[in-house]
């Protein structure tokens, strides 16, 4: 068999760099439950820790710069702590949508109830620092409901764990499932890193679509590190009496590399086009998604691979 990538030979390379891709994301999540007031890894968003969302479309195109002046302006009426975000609405959309609305205003602010006055003050003191905010979006979450949605999100990524474990036990031996299920924790630990850094530098904020997202990502690598072991167990039929674990191990990741490049990027295009062209409402879900796919096409290939070949160097040693 010819290999074109020699993944067994460059073992330590593919462990050093998955060392480097892990390690920013693993001290982004320690600075931010140190520093969190709730003592997060990530930011969380008010599907979680409960609030109000008003969004209000705005005429004039708006920048960062504009976010300063917001905070000023809301705090200035007793608005506790508001979090803003600018969405700039893009030239395709906005022609789809016939709107005129070229930027929109996000506000994040403590529970409003429904009889409070306190959202239309908010909606005057916009009144004069732009020309003629509109109010299109309205969404609150009450603190306990948001806790309840925190619970039923780790119990099913808790389910999802459990489920893989006992199926991966079941279908292959001890030392493959134990790999897969390694793998399955590099790449969410990966996923989260990364917004846990994007939550310290850009505010980005963590909802229910997230875990969504994690638990699809859980999917699609399990399936991924499936395929490459499936096809290890196969050759190791034929050739174990003429190749060493090894050279099997290359020639399986070699044999199943196109077919898993091929199944990322085809779904990799898809979400590359919604996160472009698709709305500002599911841009972090879909940034989930792409990161995951990418880093469970990797870690099948150059992680779980390589933890198999190990544990079989040290069980033969």
């Amino acid at each position: 068999m010819k290999n074109k990538v020699h993944v067994v030979k460059y073992r330590w390379w593919w462990m050093a760099l998955t060392t480097l891709l892990l390690v920013p994301g693993i001290i982004a999540m320690i600075y931010s439950a140190v520093t969190y007031s709730n003592h997060a890894p990530l930011k969380v968003g008010i599907d979680y820790t409960g609030g109000t969302i008003l969004q209000y479309g705005l005429e004039q195109k708006l920048d960062n710069s504009d976010v300063t002046k917001t905070r000023e302006s809301l705090e200035s009426i007793g608005v506790e702590n508001p979090y803003i975000q600018i969405l700039n609405v893009n030239n395709t959309q906005q022609e789809n949508t016939k709107s005129n609305i070229n930027s929109i205003i996000s506000i994040r602010t403590k529970f409003i109830d429904e009889h409070s006055t306190e959202a239309e003050q908010i909606t005057q003191q916009l009144e004069k620092t732009y020309t003629n905010p509109e109010l299109i979006s309205v969404s609150s979450v009450g603190p306990t409901m948001g806790k309840e949605l925190f619970k039923n999100s780790l119990i099913a990524v808790t389910l999802a764990f459990l489920g893989i474990v006992a199926y991966l036990s079941f279908r292959f031996r001890f030392d493959y499932a134990l790999a897969a299920i390694l793998g399955v924790f590099h790449d969410v630990i990966f996923v989260v890193g990364i917004f846990s850094i994007l939550g310290l530098v850009y505010n980005v904020q963590i909802d229910g679509l997230f875990i969504t997202a994690i638990l699809t990502v859980i999917g699609f690598s399990v399936h991924d590190t499936i395929v490459v072991f499936d096809r290890i167990r196969e050759n190791l039929r034929y050739y174990s009496k003429k190749m060493s674990f090894g050279e099997i191990v290359d020639a399986s990741v070699n044999q199943t590399l196109t077919r898993s490049i091929n199944t990322s990027l085809t779904t990799l295009i898809t979400l590359l086009a919604l996160y472009f062209w698709g709305g500002v409402t599911t841009r972090d879900f879909v940034l989930c998604m792409i990161l995951g796919i990418a880093i469970g096409t990797y870690s099948s290939i150059f992680f779980c691979s390589m933890l198999v070949d190990f544990w079989n160097d040290k069980r033969t040693a």
